[in-house]
């Protein structure tokens, strides 16, 4: 066969042709796949920009990517770390008083008032692992008065992004109960969010800013942001979901009324940003090359190493629901998820990386030196990964050629 940088062509081919099923099938109006190994890149946009449109997806259509938000949002708090301005095992108290001196919920099914004082101060590492004890609680329907609580103030996970500003959404977590005490459980997504906040106050500038200068820049990601400019609007793609309180497929977001045309008044470090598949690209690279890029030193090797490890015990996994099975072969670092077990042709142990629930994935996997991004505009109806999610990844892996 022949080969291009490690894959095979007839192969990609076979990737092609499940890809464009999913277009022709009408699950997605368009998809943009990218996988790159040993410095090879190979690209694939595949049907429209949005349902009933003329306009094809391209190689640099913008993405709204959600929750691949996490990763970058964790690496640029290494970056304080690194620079001494946060450290992992302290409390973030004086940064997020907000959060200091924590009543816990007695049970997760207590009223809000029937408490306990926190066994100890909640870390950056209790932030970055989502071990802070709040975040999405996965019982659905919901049926617990702090899911209540957190839907009410505005913070409870979900696919609409938060709409307060950084103090008052840091208010809204103050006001509530943690779930569990810090450094008992994992509880996905509220600690990215917070983390974001936490990065502000610290660089005494906006989120977006400090990303921008210190990770965005650097690495040539120019078409990423929390926002779409006007002169880049023609680029985005609209984004689809499933409205389940009509059962109507329908749009979520559109193109120039869409909530990414304007500054958000809160930048979601848990999944606000839009990008495209080379900015993706290039933050993966680095993150493969032990945090460099070319001759710029966005990380030191140890801080990739520490975010791309299993922090997760067996014990607060035997404890922390997630989606079913996800357990049983993945881990939790800082903003990522690891594979811990070969369980799948995808599935290399310590392949790490997170998916968007905007109908996005971006992997990096260090032992065969591959970087995957799957880039659609369809939000997820579960919690458990949609169909042409899992067709990439396993038409990514079975392309690989040695």
């Amino acid at each position: 066969m022949m080969r291009t940088g490690g894959f095979s062509r007839v192969r990609l081919g076979r990737m092609h042709d499940v890809m464009a099923g999913h277009v022709e099938r009408g699950e997605v109006p368009g998809i943009v796949t990218l996988v790159s190994r040993q410095d090879e890149v190979h690209v694939d946009a595949i049907g429209m920009k949005a349902i009933g449109d003329s306009d094809p997806m391209q190689h640099d259509t913008i993405f709204r990517v959600a929750s691949v938000t996490k990763p970058i949002v964790a690496a640029a708090a290494m970056i304080l770390v690194e620079e001494c301005a946060l450290r992992l095992d302290e409390p973030v108290d004086p940064w997020l008083p907000e959060l200091a001196d924590r009543q816990v919920l007695r049970a997760i099914d207590s009223p809000l008032d029937d408490t306990v004082p926190a066994n100890r101060p909640i870390t950056l590492r209790d932030l970055l692992t989502f071990r802070l004890g709040i975040g999405a609680v996965m019982v659905f329907p919901p049926r617990y008065p702090i899911q209540q609580a957190m839907a009410e103030a505005g913070v409870a996970p979900g696919p609409t992004l938060p709409a307060h500003a950084p103090d008052e959404l840091m208010k809204r977590f103050g006001s509530l109960p943690l779930v569990h005490q810090p450094g008992e459980r994992w509880l996905y997504n509220s600690g990215s969010d917070i983390v974001g906040v936490l990065i502000s106050r610290v660089a005494g500038t906006s989120l977006e800013k400090f990303l921008r200068e210190r990770i965005f820049a650097p690495l040539g990601m120019n078409d990423t942001a929390f926002s779409v400019p006007a002169s880049k609007l023609d680029r985005l793609a609209s984004s689809y979901w499933t409205n389940f309180a009509t059962g109507e497929f329908e749009v979520f977001d559109g193109v120039d009324d869409s909530r990414w045309a304007r500054s958000p008044v809160f930048e979601s470090g848990a999944g606000g940003l839009v990008s495209t598949v080379d900015d993706l690209l290039a933050f993966g690279q680095m993150m493969l090359k032990g945090g460099k890029h070319g001759n710029e030193r966005i990380l030191s090797r140890r801080s990739v190493e520490v975010m791309t490890i299993d922090h997760i015990t067996p014990e607060e996994k035997a404890v922390s629901g997630f989606f079913p099975g996800f357990w049983d072969s993945h881990g939790w670092g800082f903003g990522v998820s690891i594979v811990t077990r070969r369980d799948d042709l995808a599935a290399t142990p310590g392949r790490y990386g997170w998916d968007g629930g905007y109908g996005t994935s971006w992997y990096v996997d260090p032992e065969e030196e591959l970087v995957g991004i799957l880039m659609s505009q369809r939000v997820w109806d579960s919690p458990s990964p949609p169909g042409v999610l899992l067709d990439f990844w396993t038409s990514a892996y079975q392309a690989i050629d040695d």
